[in-house]
């Protein structure tokens, strides 16, 4: 029998200062039993991160056609495709042809290897964004991890601080292209 995933709610106040957004978003985030929380709370800092009225979760990690997550237009066109990870470079064509803009996010030193490996051949996306967490960010967001999270967003000068009643982190992505 085939596990099941494991379902966590979180209740995000996002005060983007950098676009202007302010909102508050109530999700449910499926943690697929081959997922690790810290890398579910990497989606979830993403989703901080571009967050929209029309930004979503996807199936994700148990789909090979759809990204982390999208947002799409009203005409189900899909206008941001987001990526954890290192995804191989079929992905990155797959996502930059079907989106008006894709973004892939490392959130592991080891995947500055795969930086290196395909900068060259990823240069060509115009409309590819690559960002790059410092490896602790990853451990240290697993502070934060609860089923039940209550979480302030704050968004300044392209960094995000993401904090709880408790603990506070800080995020600094460092973009490696795009923008």
């Amino acid at each position: 029998m085939a596990q099941k995933s494991t379902i966590y709610k979180a209740v995000l106040n996002i005060s983007d200062m950098d676009r202007g957004y302010y909102h508050d978003h109530h999700l449910t985030i499926a943690l697929h039993p081959s997922e690790t929380e810290e890398r579910m709370m990497v989606r979830l800092v993403a989703f901080a991160l571009f967050a929209d009225e029309y930004l979503a979760f996807t199936r994700g990690i148990s789909t090979d056609d759809e990204p982390d997550l999208w947002q799409k237009s009203m005409s189900d066109e899909i206008e941001l495709w987001i990526d954890l990870g290192a995804p191989d470079e079929k992905r990155v064509r797959k996502a930059c042809g079907r989106s008006k803009k894709s973004v892939i996010i490392l959130y592991h030193d080891r995947h500055l290897v795969w930086w290196q490996q395909h900068q060259h051949q990823l240069t060509r996306f115009d409309n590819l964004d690559i960002l790059q967490f410092e490896d602790s960010v990853a451990d240290k967001l697993l502070i934060l991890c609860q089923r039940s999270m209550q979480l302030q967003v704050s968004i300044q000068d392209g960094e995000l601080w993401i904090s709880d009643a408790e603990h506070t982190v800080l995020v600094k992505p460092n973009r490696l292209k795009g923008y």
